[in-house]
């Protein structure tokens, strides 16, 4: 489900910018003052800062719990797990499970940061000006369609990992036991890992986009030479 919500959102965005393409195109070279080369370079510089200064937040204590963009819910297929386990006074094991898959993804998230970094670093953009001249999440978006299926395939052992450190896989075992033994009710067993990996992942992005967002719109924001000179071209086309 949410790749395919990130797959719409990547196909959207570039279908909108179809008619700023043809402006972009018709840009005379050199008359922009920067390279594609240099407005790449920007962008990484961009997500990079996403990582170093909004995605780190979310490897503190409650950093996804307390975060209102980012805070992982339970499944829908947990929600009646959850609403049982209140009915029969076991209120705070549900709040405990909420808490540790979210704890789950904070810990990931720490360990995983230079996977993200490297992740960053390897892209290509092929349309920089096009990105450059996007949406305030454009670049964000562009790096969710060409890493979140390769970063699912390296985050999810470390969310395994991370389960086992924070006690998330116990925790869920004996929740899962003590609903399957309520009478009249049909037995789970959802795939935790996937989901939390899926979440944490979908955290990431958020929180690069929201400093793309600051980059893009704050010139406060923008603390190094090549990032003033890369969106200052934004800044004159808009």
């Amino acid at each position: 489900m949410i790749k395919k919500c990130f797959a719409f959102l990547f196909v959207i965005n570039f279908l909108s910018c179809a008619e700023l393409q043809e402006v972009v195109n018709q840009l005379p070279e050199g008359t922009t003052g920067i390279s594609n080369t240099e407005i790449a370079a920007g962008l990484r510089s961009a997500l990079e800062l996403g990582i170093n200064l909004q995605v780190n937040k979310l490897t503190q204590t409650d950093g996804f719990y307390n975060n209102s963009l980012v805070k992982i819910m339970l499944p829908e297929e947990l929600q009646k797990v959850d609403k049982a386990l209140r009915n029969i006074g076991l209120g705070s094991l549900a709040d405990e499970g909420l808490k540790v898959l979210n704890h789950a993804a904070e810990d990931a998230v720490g360990t995983a940061t230079p996977i993200f970094v490297k992740a960053v670093k390897d892209i290509t953009f092929n349309d920089a000006k096009t990105i450059l001249l996007g949406s305030d999440d454009a670049a964000s978006l562009y790096l969710a369609g060409k890493t979140e299926a390769s970063l699912y395939t390296e985050f999810q052992p470390i969310i395994n990992q991370s389960f086992q450190k924070v006690g998330a896989d116990k925790i869920w075992a004996n929740l899962i036991s003590k609903y399957n033994a309520i009478p009249f009710t049909t037995n789970v067993n959802p795939d935790l890992t996937d989901y939390v990996t899926k979440e944490a992942l979908k955290g990431v992005y958020t929180m690069i986009a929201v400093e793309e967002k600051d980059i893009r719109t704050k010139y406060s924001a923008r603390t190094t030479n090549l990032l003033k000179q890369v969106f200052a071209l934004q800044d004159s086309n808009r």
